[in-house]
Formats: structure tokens, sequence, C-alpha cells
């Protein structure tokens, strides 16, 4: 694994090399932050990449951007947290596990860290937030990223996309007290949904669709904001 850090890195496009920064937002920053990962458990070397490449800190406010490649949680406003780099490798590597997917549903749009790890590794990504102002931000640093494969609109999180389904995959970045039966709805047949579940006691869970109900693997202990019905505007 070591050999990735050894690789000579390709970015997507001129957008993300223009963006690399420098010091605590620079390169070798962020390949500390993929050494960490590694240490952690995390094999999926294209998510690692993609990890790699991204400007995490174009996704939090510009004074906590000495922070950004810290494996931590950082908050984005409205009560919200851009997730932990581990939790975003972790649920991107499970989704991923069974092979490359089409169209990825992302819940929580939030930061838009999420949605552009998965907008180099998937086809579309469809991506819902229940608070406008915190969507406005991410569609902008979507789009200086030119990340064009992305699709990201103010929705409930519990209604998910009907329209768009079915999906390959769906990530959720908010737990509910149980997975939402409208989610499991929008998975084709053999699909995976990644999501945390619980309430002051939470679990992250990954779930594979069948054609009776689904199966369910429990990924570990977490802690992610609660998930919410509604629109803020």
């Amino acid at each position: 694994m070591k050999s990735l850090l050894n690789q000579p890195i390709e970015y997507p496009n001129e957008a993300y090399s223009d963006a690399q920064g420098v010091g605590m937002t620079s390169q070798r920053t962020r390949n500390r932050l993929v050494e960490r990962l590694m240490a952690l458990g995390i094999t999926d070397e294209a998510v690692l990449n993609a990890i790699r490449v991204t400007p995490r800190h174009l996704f939090i406010d510009e004074a906590m951007a000495s922070r950004a490649y810290e494996d931590t949680a950082l908050p984005i406003g409205h009560g919200q947290t851009i997730s932990q780099p581990w939790v975003v490798a972790k649920m991107t590597s499970w989704l991923l596990a069974d092979g490359p997917l089409h169209k990825v549903l992302d819940v929580g749009t939030g930061s838009g860290y999420q949605a552009a790890i998965l907008a180099l590794l998937v086809d579309e990504v469809y991506s819902v937030e229940r608070i406008e102002p915190l969507l406005l931000r991410a569609q902008q640093v979507l789009k200086q990223l030119r990340l064009n494969n992305v699709h990201a609109n103010v929705a409930d999180g519990f209604w998910g996309i009907p329209s768009e389904a079915p999906f390959d995959g769906i990530v959720c970045a908010a737990s509910p007290e149980s997975v939402p039966q409208e989610l499991l709805d929008q998975l084709r047949v053999g699909g995976r949904l990644v999501m945390p579940i619980g309430g002051t006691e939470q679990g992250l869970f990954g779930f594979v669709k069948t054609e009776t109900g689904y199966t369910e693997d429990y990924l570990g202990p977490v802690m992610f904001v609660p998930m919410l019905s509604g629109i803020e505007t």
C-alpha cells in the first residue's frame, strides 16, 4: 500500500491542481492523512487516491482550513459537520466493495465532501440536503472543482429521490433511529446502503437489498448528527 504514495499524482482536472494549497493545506499534508487512513485499515486504493487528491480544506470555513486534514469531523454551521475522513473512507469502501457503481444517492450533502469523493469513483452522484444554505455553498465548491456528475438539490433525506430510483448505492451522513424504508425501496436488488443507525449510541451499518428484504452488516461504532425531517431555508 505504501506504493500508492510513491505514485505520481494525477489530478482529475486543472481545478484540482489549482486548489492544492500550501502549508497545512498542502499535498504533503493530504498524503499524511492517507497514511493515517491506511494505518487504520483502509485498503481500497481508489478511495484512498480520491481522498489524496481532493482539497478538503475547500469544503470548510477558511478559518478552520489548518485542521482540514486531521482525521476528525469539523463544524460547517447549522449544527452540522463535515464527516471524519476515516468514516468517509470506510463508508465509500464498503459501498464499492462489490465493484463499480453507476448511480449513487448521497443523503445529507452537508459540505459536499462525500459527494466529491464519490464523484471520482462512480458515474453519477445524486445528492440531497435539507438545509438550503449548506447546499448552496456545497454546490459552489463542487462547481469550482468541475464535478459535473454531481446533481445536488434541496430535499428531505427521508424522501430520497424516487424519480431517479433505482440506485446502485446509497450513502447517508445522518443517523435515523431505524433504516428508512423509503431508501431501501429506492435501491435496486443487489444495491448497497451504508448509514449510521441509532440515537445517543450509534452504529454504522451496511445493508444489501435482496429479493425478499435485505442483509445487514455491522461496521462499527460511530457518532453522526441525527437525521431530521423537513426543509430549512
